[in-house]
């Protein structure tokens, strides 16, 4: 596939990403409303996910996808635990002690991470373009969510805020890692098994109102049925946004995918902004318009960098389903 093509259809699979991720803001907090804990809500959308993705990895991806799995076991019990688990949790446990735009903050430092975790810990030569980028785009962020305003920090909110960041770069460069090892249908699926039987032990699914999901639940204005919220979460910000980031990610880079993660902040608010009559102020206007342009920054040095080597592996494709060795098999 031609360089140019590659990096487009990777720019685009990044970006839907993180329209997708932004979009389960006003349907999570819908179903929090509706006596879910942050938890369980994020427990309840793994587990669907799952449900989803293992049959659809087993039809599609076959005995091969099952040794991908088998040989990259270790990679994908981490991306589950950090990438999936992890990242939601401590997220929801910031933002619980913290401003929810402070929170938000210190999780979307991941990216910057990211950069720092290839330039000083892989000795990776990144593109000066990757770092503006990221810088960009971090200021934006700031801009978005109003860093400036009386801030209190927590500790424990504190630390769990870096710790969703480091989770959010740890997902970043499995990814990455993962390319020509597990593709993403297999890797998304076997994360998220791994990340619903962590958060099973975390979210207590025994206490869950599963009666909200047959109730009329308020969305803003609006009601919907509870399934069909919970539907969104799982099918749309949790299946499609995962598959859709780690096919970007394996046709970028970490850092540029990680950069081009922040178009989700500006996604939330404008999906807040339709559904929860949350209104966008000036500022967060500006801000939005700069995370676009660190995006873009950092996607453009998209081309200076080299495709990652494939790793040597022992799998022997399926000859019924050759694709589960190419990324570009989404």
């Amino acid at each position: 596939m031609p360089m140019y093509s590659t990096k487009s259809v990777g720019l685009g699979f990044a970006v839907f990403s993180a329209v997708t991720f932004g979009g389960s803001g006003p349907f999570a907090k819908a179903l929090i409303g509706a006596g879910f804990s942050p938890e369980q809500a994020a427990w309840l959308r793994i587990l669907g996910a799952a449900a989803l993705l293992v049959p659809l990895a087993l039809a599609f991806r076959g005995s091969a996808g099952l040794r991908a799995a088998r040989a990259s076991w270790k990679a994908l019990v981490l991306y589950g635990l950090t990438g999936i688990a992890g990242c939601q949790t401590l997220f929801f446990i910031a933002a619980s002690r913290l401003p929810v735009g402070v929170a938000l903050m210190l999780e979307f430092s991941g990216p910057v991470l990211v950069v720092a975790w290839l330039k000083f810990g892989q000795k990776v030569a990144v593109p000066r373009t990757a770092a503006v980028g990221v810088g960009i785009a971090l200021i934006g962020l700031a801009t978005v969510v109003e860093i400036w305003s009386g801030v209190q920090i927590d500790a424990v909110g504190l630390i769990a805020g870096l710790a969703a960041a480091a989770c959010q770069a740890t997902y970043f460069i499995l990814i990455e890692k993962l390319t020509g090892a597990a593709d993403p249908l297999v890797m998304t699926a076997a994360g998220s098994v791994v990340g619903a039987v962590v958060l099973t032990a975390i979210s207590a699914p025994w206490g869950i109102p599963w009666h909200a999901l047959v109730d009329t639940i308020a969305i803003g204005d609006r009601h919907a049925p509870g399934w069909v919220l919970a539907g969104w979460l799982i099918v749309v910000s949790t299946v499609v946004a995962y598959l859709a980031g780690a096919a970007a990610v394996q046709r970028l880079s970490a850092a540029i995918g990680g950069a081009v993660a922040y178009v989700e902040v500006v996604a939330a608010s404008i999906f807040a902004w339709i559904l929860l009559n949350e209104t966008l102020r000036t500022n967060q206007i500006i801000g939005g318009v700069i995370v676009l342009a660190g995006a873009f920054v950092a996607q453009s040095s998209v081309g200076k960098v080299a495709p990652p080597e494939i790793p040597d592996t022992d799998i022997t494709p399926d000859p019924r389903h050759p694709e589960v060795l190419d990324p570009a098999g989404l």
